[in-house]
Order: C-alpha cells, then structure tokens, then sequence
C-alpha cells in the first residue's frame, strides 16, 4: 500500500483548476493542495493503529465482527473507533456524520460497511455515503480483481485493476423535476478530477509494474462530458510513453470483460461505469463476497468491499462471506505498513478457500460465517520469510 501512497502523492500534481463556475459549491475541488499525509505517518496512540471503523448496513456489522476477532486472535496493533452510520435504520443524522469524518480525518484511515441509501425517493437526492466521499474528496475508488485458487469459476488466473472517480459524473445528485413528469438529473464531468484521475491510473500503473491502462467512457453518445474524460486521459497517456492506452465504449468493454477478460490491466473511467464494471469484474471471479476494495483522497484512506452490496437478505442469518472484507482489512494493515500481519491474515483466509473444505452458500459450500471465521484464525501463522 505504500505505492498506492505514492500514486496519491503524484496524483496531487494534477494540472490547476479551472474555473468550474455555478457547480463549484456543489462538488469537491480538484484543485493541487499542500503534499499529503502518507500512511507511515499516521500516528500509534499507546502503541496500537487508531482506526475508524463504519459497520454500515446489510451484513456489514457481521463482517465487520469478523475483521475484529480475526485481528484479535493475529494480535493486530489497531484499535477501532465504531460508528453506527444507517439511512435504512434512521441511525444517521448531520451530527453523527461529522462525527465519522472528524474521526477519519484524524485516523487517516477507515474500514467501511456499505452504507445504503435511504428508499425515499422524495428525501434529498444526495445519500450520506455520498457526501462521505465529497466531505473526504475520497475522489479515486480502486478495485483489485484477482482470481482465488480454490474458487471455482469460468475464467481463472484474472488480475486486473479497475480505477472509478467517485466524487462527480452521474453521482453528482443534482436532480430536479422541471416540469410534472419530466426528471433531469446532471452529469458532471469536470477536466480537473478527470485529469486527477487518469493521472492517478497512470501512476497506479507505474508503481505497480503494470503495462497497460484502457479508459472506458461513451463519447459516441455523450460528446461534450464523456468527450472531455476521453481528452483528459489520452493527455495524460501522453505523459506515460511506456504505458500502452487504449480506450474502450462502456457498453463493448461489459461484453470484452465477460468474453475476454484477460486483455485488461488498469481500466479508468468516470464514477456510474465504475460502479457497473466493479460488480460485473467481480462476477468473474466469485462474486461480491470475495474482492476487495479501497478509496483514496490526498489525505486518508477508506478501506471496503469491492463491489460494496449489502446483503441486505442475509443480515443476521450467518451466512454472509467474510473473505472481501478480511482481504481489505489485510490490505488495510499493509497501508499502515503492518506487513508481517497483513500476509499472515491474508495467507491464512486464501488457504481456507484453496483447502475448500470451509465454503460459505455463495461459493457452493453451507459452511456459515462463524465457520469461515474460526477456520482462518485456525490458519494464522507467522508469514514464511524470503
């Protein structure tokens, strides 16, 4: 994660903001700040990681027990400061939210549940997961995609990387009912966090050793906003010579990804692309239950699941997969450079799915979360060296 650390950092360099007129007070700035506060430099109080942990809604709280009795029984360095943040269960409120900023500003890191939307369509468009992202500019979502020997599926072998903005694009919550029956709803796209974000998979990329970044958009269709994501990148690919770019339409790259899935690196694209292709990647390799995910801003980092469903159906029947969640904690505890204890809790849950014999209902199995969670704290083990 300290890459991921130094892609930020680069990223910050992204070229000065241009005006973005009325829709200024309405989204985060793209604007250069001062550097960023990395991860080595967040601080130990008492000699443990202070974290800031969100439960969210659906099956979170229970995956979120699972992270902490795994870290328990590894004798983890991290203490977790809880927040009950729920539109669904009316457990959110403008004071509790600033709270779980205040908290993650402070920490510079989080691990999150999916906190869902509120059903009412008539309330305010703008959902408090929402406004978590613009609040912390938490403007560059990365999803890791990677098969799990052991993990049954069509395609084996996958690893790819998909980079999503989430602070703008159809996300925006800008909603209005111009007359009775007719809805708009705004997509915004600005050139300063498309730049920032593309400059962010290029830097993704040079960090990480990889070859290759694909920019999906639909600027056959949407010209001006697409058009000028699809500019903004292939700019910023000129800056990359050893990278190879291509771009892609949304719609063919959702039909490549399932026919051939293995000609993808690092893909970037705008916030409602990325949403789709997140769930649709982790689809390929066993669903919502077993990838990983994290946000980044300049300034912190908010851990999660990659595809970020609730489970809403499972809550409270022991059932739910624990393995994304426990794989970002593991990729959680390699940003704060705990790295002895980020292998050996992510070498303990790929041999439970590898050895098969501990399986929950999504991967074919009727073992339950509780079943999951003992059999990996019964695999931890001091990582092997060299």
């Amino acid at each position: 994660m300290e890459a991921v650390s130094r892609v930020c950092s680069l990223s910050r360099a992204l070229v000065g903001s241009r005006s973005l007129g009325a829709w200024r007070g309405l989204i985060t700035t793209a604007a250069p700040r001062p550097a960023p506060r990395h991860a080595m430099d967040v601080v130990k109080v008492e000699g443990v990681y202070p974290v800031t942990m969100v439960p969210g809604d659906g099956v979170g709280p229970e995956l979120m027990l699972a992270v902490k009795e795994v870290f328990k029984a590894a004798a983890v360095p991290v203490k977790f400061q809880e927040f009950h943040l729920s539109e669904v269960q009316n457990s959110a409120s403008e004071e509790k939210l600033e709270e779980v900023l205040n908290s993650i500003k402070k920490n510079k890191v989080a691990i999150s549940g999916k906190i869902h939307p509120s059903l009412d369509y008539t309330a305010d468009p703008t959902s408090y997961s929402m406004m978590l992202k613009r609040k912390l500019d938490l403007f560059a979502n990365v999803v890791h995609v990677q098969s799990l020997p052991g993990c049954k599926t069509r395609h084996s072998n996958l690893d790819m990387v998909i980079i999503r903005e989430q602070t703008e694009g159809e996300y925006s919550s800008l909603e209005h009912e111009s007359v009775t029956g007719v809805i708009e709803c705004l997509k915004i796209i600005t050139r300063a966090k498309s730049q920032r974000i593309a400059k962010f998979a290029f830097d993704y990329a040079t960090t990480k050793g990889r070859g290759k970044v694909t920019a999906v958009h639909k600027a056959n269709i949407m010209k001006l906003g697409d058009g000028l994501f699809l500019r903004c990148c292939e700019e910023v690919a000129e800056q990359y010579p050893k990278i190879k770019f291509e771009t892609m339409i949304i719609d063919s790259c959702c039909m490549q990804l399932v026919q051939n899935p293995y000609q993808f690196d690092v893909l970037v694209m705008p916030n409602l692309y990325g949403n789709i292709i997140d769930n649709l990647a982790a689809g390929l390799v066993g669903g919502a239950g077993v990838v990983p995910g994290e946000s980044y801003s300049d300034e912190c980092a908010v851990f999660e699941t990659g595809a970020r469903h609730p489970f809403a159906q499972a809550m409270g029947r022991n059932i739910a997969n624990p393995t994304a969640m426990l794989l970002s904690s593991s990729n959680m505890l390699k940003y704060l450079s705990l790295e002895y204890h980020s292998k050996m809790i992510a070498d303990a849950v790929k041999k439970v799915i590898k050895v098969g014999k501990v399986r929950t209902g999504d991967m074919g199995g009727h073992s339950t979360t509780t079943d999951f969670i003992e059999s990996v704290i019964s695999y931890l083990q001091p990582p092997r060296r060299g």
